[in-house]
């Protein structure tokens, strides 16, 4: 009895733990973006990930590339919570940062990422 009671107390305070390390705050409105570029021998390509993390939908949602063109612009009128949409940015952007608007003052600014590459494995 002493070890059972022993466990389900250690099985709280884990519990405990774990909710208390990992806040869930979830907002009304949040967005996540995720700028790739991968170069490769012959060729670069290169993906914007664009998700709503918030717990309402977002409408007019704008990425800009980073280049003064129109065509360096994406506009999406929503994105519901959860959702998430992968866009590719034009051939002739600079492949810098980008920035992502949206209603309710939403702005995110985020430089391209680079993946790690593995020695040994494809576009390495």
């Amino acid at each position: 009895m002493i070890f059972i009671s022993a466990g389900a107390a250690a099985a709280v305070i884990l519990v405990m733990f774990v909710l208390s390390a990992f806040p869930i705050d979830l907002k009304d409105y949040a967005i996540d973006v995720d700028p790739i570029k991968d170069s490769q021998n012959l060729f670069s390509t290169a993906r914007v990930t664009v998700t709503n993390t918030g717990r309402l939908p977002l409408t007019n949602i704008v990425v800009n590339y980073g280049g003064s063109g129109i065509h360096d612009i994406d506009r999406l009128a929503s994105l519901s919570p959860g959702e998430k949409v992968l866009l590719s940015p034009p051939d002739d952007s600079p492949l810098k940062s980008v920035i992502v608007t949206a209603d309710h003052g939403l702005k995110i600014i985020k430089d391209y990422r680079t993946p790690f590459k593995i020695p040994g494995m494809m576009g390495s």
